[in-house]
């Protein structure tokens, strides 16, 4: 006995300075990552308008807080630059990131958009409508056209967009459903393919099932070949069922964690567990893809970034894969997107559709967590 445990010793002493060099190192790399982003994030002024005289409605907040702080205003109308559209809108979708950038919290955000109160004081960001007007170097698109994707200051009778992040929408497929897709449907798709590489036969979790993100998610992970299972609250039990999922989880009355199954893949959209118990429920070379999570109570400095944070400094000592997941707007996903929902393969969820006048009631609820698919901001074409 007295053998095996002197074996034992000699066995265990040399990792010891080895997980104090790997921690040394997590703690230098995290302040390398952190003092780059307050050096590449420092505040900018917004684009110039570019104004012709027009005026338009829009959502504007000249200060952080809560819903409260946003108004309807007049605003002027602003022109496209040479790479730009500008957009007619006809509908926009609310997310996570509007309500964000409204706050101003985690406090990360105001390191782009002024420390005291907004630089762009426009919100919004998903956009579906019609092209107004080009810039002199836009070759993609044309007046009259319908198009989607993303666009900074959705929340108004018009927005302009880059070239590159909007694309022509399906005559099928309606102005609401085109909205929903480019930030929840760019996700849900980019997450499960480039974030968890998803495979035909792979177990798959996906914790907050039933919101903007997840019912696509869902729906996307069985398209791969994965035994989906979702987890959401007693009242979407039979939503995510519709969507296709093999198995539903009611947290109100299980905990995933501590449960005896295990997942290749879990995709987590709430941030209500932790790293520790979050990794008991994967497999031992199980992903973990940590996506969203944390509410307007989670914290003003870290917010959501909290779980991401604890998870990078467990990372270099297992052998599980646990990462924080940014979805990019890319033409070829968002055609994709519409594709699918042109042929009937995906389906577009909506809660509610709110006009643009009732947007900060549209904010309250989705901050309030209970949505369920994506809340639509309906804009009534503007007048000519």
């Amino acid at each position: 006995m007295n053998e095996v445990t002197d074996r034992n010793d000699r066995t265990r002493k040399p990792r010891r300075p080895l997980l104090k060099k790997k921690r040394t190192w997590v703690l230098l790399t995290l302040a390398v990552l952190i003092g780059g982003l307050v050096y590449a994030m420092q505040p900018s002024p917004p684009l110039p308008c570019n104004g012709n005289g027009e005026r338009m409605q829009a959502i504007v907040h000249h200060e952080y807080g809560q819903a409260d702080v946003l108004r309807l205003e007049n605003i002027e109308k602003c022109m496209p630059n040479e790479h730009q559209v500008l957009i007619k809108v006809r509908a926009a979708s609310a997310n996570p990131l509007d309500w964000h950038y409204m706050r101003g919290t985690p406090y990360l955000v105001r390191m782009e958009n002024g420390y005291r109160k907004p630089l762009t004081e426009r919100l919004g960001v998903d956009v579906a409508g019609v092209v107004e007007a080009v810039g002199s170097q836009v070759t993609q698109f044309k007046p009259g056209d319908e198009v989607f994707g993303v666009a900074r200051g959705a929340f108004g009778e018009y927005a302009r967009a880059s070239e590159k992040r909007i694309v022509h929408k399906p005559a099928a497929v309606t102005f609401e459903q085109a909205a929903a897709l480019p930030v929840a449907g760019s996700t849900a798709l980019q997450g499960l393919r480039d974030g968890g590489r998803v495979k035909q036969g792979q177990r798959v979790l996906i914790n907050g099932a039933s919101g903007g993100v997840g019912t696509f998610m869902v729906q996307l992970a069985k398209s791969y070949g994965a035994h989906v299972t979702g987890v959401c609250s007693t009242r979407n039990v039979e939503l995510v069922k519709s969507l296709g999922a093999d198995h539903v989880i009611d947290y109100k009355k299980e905990d995933f964690t501590q449960a005896d199954q295990r997942y290749d893949v879990i995709i987590d959209n709430v941030g209500n567990h932790t790293v520790g118990n979050l990794r008991r429920a994967l497999t031992d070379e199980g992903t973990l893809v940590m996506i969203g999570g944390g509410g307007p109570d989670a914290g003003d400095w870290l917010g959501g970034m909290l779980l991401p944070l604890k998870a990078m400094f467990v990372q270099p000592f297992v052998d599980q894969d646990l990462g924080f997941f940014l979805s990019e707007a890319r033409q070829d996903d968002l055609r994709s997107l519409a594709g699918m929902v042109e042929q009937g393969k995906l389906r577009v969820v909506v809660d509610r559709t709110y006009p643009l006048s009732e947007l900060p009631e549209a904010i309250r609820y989705l901050e309030s967590g209970r949505a369920r698919g994506k809340v639509i901001i309906a804009v009534a074409a503007p007048q000519p």
